[in-house]
């Protein structure tokens, strides 16, 4: 089990290879909402999501214990993140790719210096070969949430909320893995426990939910939301039982509510954020997660969209119509 001291410790070693990401606020946000809502922009993160967080945590570690080689299975942000620090250390790294990767996601993991390799359509194909890949060269494969070191380096995101926001009331995630959602945890819950940590998935992705439900890992045949980064089949042995025992809530957002924060954040924060990334933030403008007044952090987990997809990530009109009239919010 991860602890406070591990997120600390994460924190130390990975502090001078991240970005402290700002905290942004909008006025019209807190109107909509009638609450505090302050923005955790990973966004802005180095590889554009908090993924760079774990993996620097876990490939420092690898690195430290003799690993000369680093293989990964992700054609997205774990990918683009491990292949980052690998280069930046000077570790040769390959990343097993889906065959049908998208040419934007291949090509940013290999402007980070690493090799690509593609494998089969599904995880249950790329996982093994990335770890045989490792195993033949006396390397080291990097998971991307199920692994105590990724889970303590996402966990520091929480320990700068609660630097930055000391009087914070809640902190509001992304659910995929859970690797985000259990660092969170294990850094709150372990300091200052009377905040609540709330989790968000989509309703087509709805893994952790169900297993939460049964109250055993629950898997889910497939998904096809447009919250890619959390197309997960079922939550991680090392991650369930830490968001079993300390989540104080999840909830569900459908596709047109992740669309509408996806929206909001393009048009009048003038914020690029994946629909994964969004997805918190849609559980927030739904009035699903907080209470009047309530002070919100959220955290917005990733912008790495493809720039000609955005179009259908976009709502009609009637979302303008809805914000600009029927919530009182101005142009502007």
């Amino acid at each position: 089990m991860v602890c406070l001291n591990d997120v600390k410790k994460a924190h130390e070693k990975i502090q001078h290879s991240i970005h402290m990401t700002p905290i942004i606020t909008s006025s019209q946000l807190n109107e909509h909402c009638e609450m505090e809502v302050f923005l955790k922009a990973e966004h802005l993160q180095k590889t554009g999501s908090f993924k760079i967080r774990g993996a620097t945590n876990a490939v420092m570690q690898a690195v430290a214990e003799g690993a000369r080689f680093i293989t990964a299975a992700s054609s997205g942000n774990h990918g683009q993140a491990v292949a980052y620090i690998a280069d930046q250390l000077g570790i040769p790294a390959v990343i097993v790719v889906p065959e049908d990767a998208s040419r934007a996601k291949v090509e940013a993991i290999k402007s980070y210096g690493a090799e690509i390799e593609y494998c089969g359509l599904t995880s249950a194909e790329r996982i093994p070969r990335a770890k045989q890949r490792a195993k033949e060269r006396n390397g080291v494969y990097i998971p991307p949430y199920d692994d105590p070191a990724v889970i303590a380096g996402q966990g520091t995101i929480a320990l700068e909320i609660l630097e930055q926001l000391p009087n914070i009331e809640v902190i509001v995630a992304p659910v995929g893995g859970g690797g985000l959602m259990s660092g969170i945890l294990c850094a709150v819950k372990n300091s200052k426990p009377e905040v609540r940590v709330i989790g968000v998935e989509p309703e087509s992705a709805n893994d952790t939910y169900l297993s939460l439900q049964d109250g055993v890992i629950t898997a889910i045949s497939g998904t096809s939301t447009i919250a890619d980064g959390l197309r997960t089949s079922q939550p991680g042995n090392l991650t369930f039982p830490i968001i079993s025992e300390h989540l104080d809530e999840l909830v569900l957002v459908s596709e047109e509510e992740i669309k509408e924060a996806f929206q909001f954040l393009l048009e009048r924060t003038k914020q690029l954020v994946e629909p994964s990334g969004a997805t918190a933030l849609a559980a927030v403008m739904a009035g699903k997660v907080g209470k009047s007044n309530e002070k919100v952090a959220v955290v917005l987990s990733g912008g790495n969209v493809d720039l000609y997809q955005i179009s259908t990530l976009l709502k009609s009109e009637m979302f303008n119509d809805e914000l600009s009239g029927k919530k009182g919010i101005k142009e502007g």
